[in-house]
């Protein structure tokens, strides 16, 4: 493809975006929806203007580099305040592995007709909630804390390991790994050395954070910032493909709580550049959404995804929120909102393709029915979060609010903290 011609895609791309979130601010509907819409418009699916696979081997590239963007993000303004809070996130994600997981693996068999080295590989991809979604909805519809943070982290915390445990299944099926020992091996060496990785970045480009202290522009910190963030990703996958990931969010961590790093004037700044990696991508991976990946799959796709909205999800948040202060109301939502995202967009496309050419049987309707999935869960569940929020009382009183500082303060009763939300 020639520079003129991708040049033009790119500028077709973050239009589309930059239109779709003009629109959403006029109209009040969820951006992340018309995102999805817009790209769908751009695509295969509609004006047939747009075409990702025309970025040949940079689209895993710059998928990589903006999804790092966004988790470090993520990672940056992860707040959990009060052993509760982190009791409830790291039991969902505890007991979503678990059941989503196999959950996830017979329905795509049973239903959707995928075969059964497939279907695990779908699974996987599909197991994360997107924080590239979860988090501009609760922005959005002022989801009054900690319901919040408990959706941003559950994101954060199983997206990379869904992404790992996908790469895993993958070359599993492709015979680069032999036997589940091998798997799980795997598993552990990239999460673990991925997060020790993350953490000794961040500690290093905190204490470069800390010696640039005294000068009063935020530019010189935002570079450095980039700088340390592509070369860890780009590192990781060198050494430990898809390491880069939980690397991006240890290292967002380890800034965020450092006081030293002033990372609140950084905060605006990567939010913004997050936003616009967002624009761009969704409207990108969407565009490779093709009617003729959906359309085999029938009723049996469809029956596929409901039950893992309607049944799995509600069923895993259940059992995991047993015995912890949260009322009715509260795991109603929990059990609901579980829109997948850009990062389970872009791993179902790259492995769409390997499997294509490793002769695999399915690899279409792999990607077609994570693309299905993704369709349904973000359309339905981001059309009806904030109204399914407003009658369940969950939504925040903006003249009650107070700023984060504070929250150190009702940290201290986690129990008063889910009580007060649920008001």
């Amino acid at each position: 493809m020639t520079p003129e011609r991708l040049g033009v895609l790119w500028g077709i791309t973050v239009f589309a975006g930059a239109g779709a979130r003009l629109l959403a601010a006029f109209t009040g509907l969820p951006g992340v929806v018309l995102l999805l819409l817009s790209g769908l418009l751009i695509g295969r699916s509609g004006l047939g203007i747009v075409e990702p696979l025309d970025l040949g081997q940079g689209l895993e590239t710059i998928v990589g580099l903006l999804v790092s963007l966004v988790l470090f993000d993520g990672g940056l303004n992860l707040r959990l305040p009060g052993g509760t809070i982190k009791s409830t996130v790291l039991r969902i994600s505890l007991i979503r592995l678990v059941v989503s997981l196999a959950a996830g693996w017979l329905a795509a068999h049973w239903l959707a007709g995928l075969g059964w080295s497939v279907a695990g590989v779908y699974s996987a991809i599909v197991l994360a909630t997107g924080p590239t979604v979860v988090t501009p909805l609760v922005q959005q519809i002022r989801l009054a804390p900690p319901l919040g943070d408990v959706l941003e982290a559950e994101g954060l915390v199983l997206e990379p390991i869904g992404a790992v445990l996908a790469l895993l299944l993958l070359e599993l099926v492709l015979g680069d790994l032999h036997g589940w020992r091998e798997v799980l091996l795997g598993l552990f060496s990239r999460l673990g050395g991925g997060v020790l990785i993350g953490l000794l970045a961040g500690w290093v480009l905190s204490e470069g954070l800390r010696i640039l202290r005294p000068d009063p522009s935020v530019g010189l910190r935002l570079q450095l910032t980039l700088g340390v963030l592509f070369l860890l990703y780009g590192g990781c996958e060198w050494f430990l493909p898809e390491s880069g990931l939980p690397a991006s969010v240890a290292a967002g961590f380890v800034v965020g709580r450092r006081p030293a790093t002033e990372a609140d004037q950084l905060d605006e700044l990567i939010r913004e550049l997050a936003r616009l990696a967002i624009t761009m991508l969704f409207p990108l991976l969407a565009a490779d959404v093709s009617w003729g990946e959906l359309s085999p799959l029938g009723w049996g796709g469809v029956t596929c995804v409901l039950v893992l909205m309607l049944v799995v999800r509600p069923v895993a948040v259940s059992l995991a929120t047993i015995g912890l202060p949260l009322d009715l109301k509260q795991k109603l939502f929990l059990g609901w909102l579980a829109p997948r995202g850009i990062v389970t967009a872009a791993v179902a496309s790259l492995f769409a393709i390997r499997l294509e050419q490793a002769g695999v049987l399915g690899a279409g309707r792999l990607q077609g029915l994570v693309f299905l999935t993704i369709l349904m869960t973000v359309g339905i569940q981001g059309l009806t979060a904030q109204p399914l929020a407003k009658v369940l009382g969950l939504l925040a009183v903006q003249e009650n609010s107070e700023p984060k500082e504070n929250d150190s303060d009702t940290s201290s009763n986690p129990v008063a903290i889910f009580t007060d939300s649920g008001q």
